[in-house]
């Protein structure tokens, strides 16, 4: 009777929270309590039994393809990454960052780990199948390890030197 008892007040301290209460889909990655939840509905990596559904799609919304060119346009230099410039989330990225960060220039960025979508759709732009990516000048320029191979022979330096910003001294 008492484990009863127990999992019926558990199964309403449930009820109570805010997104049980919800009748919306949440896309995307939220915070709540300092913790960050994900949920992607057409995550490739994830298995079909537990891949979430999104029955609602929205004809309104901005491509991901037009993203992509648009942050290519605006952008001098942009790189399409794991994680963010101050946590990237693997080693390539990691590097790609501190080369780039050497030339003290403005850089834009994005997260390919928060959209399957976006990461797709950078691929098919570019036709580079690896992350990073990175574009200088609406140029496509490859990953870290071509970043850093121009920038140990010189390339980078005269690639980026109409960017405002200059090398840190050394």
């Amino acid at each position: 009777m008492a484990r009863f008892l127990s999992s019926n007040a558990l199964l309403k301290a449930i009820a109570t929270l805010p997104a049980a209460r919800s009748n919306r889909n949440v896309i995307g990655s939220f915070y709540q309590n300092g913790l960050r939840y994900s949920t992607v509905p057409s995550d490739p990596d994830t298995h079909d039994d537990f891949r979430p559904t999104n029955k609602v799609q929205d004809s309104a919304a901005v491509s991901f393809k037009d993203v992509v060119e648009q942050d290519v346009k605006e952008n001098p230099v942009m790189i399409y990454m794991k994680g963010v410039p101050d946590f990237p989330q693997c080693g390539f990225s990691s590097l790609a960052v501190r080369v780039l960060k050497h030339y003290n220039i403005p850089l834009s960025a994005r997260n390919i780990l928060e959209d399957p979508e976006l990461k797709s759709a950078v691929k098919a732009f570019s036709h580079w199948p690896t992350f990073p990516q990175i574009f200088i000048k609406g140029e496509f320029i490859g990953g870290s390890d071509i970043i850093l191979n121009m920038h140990q022979n010189g390339e980078l330096k005269e690639k980026l030197k109409d960017i405002s910003g200059s090398p840190k001294p050394e």
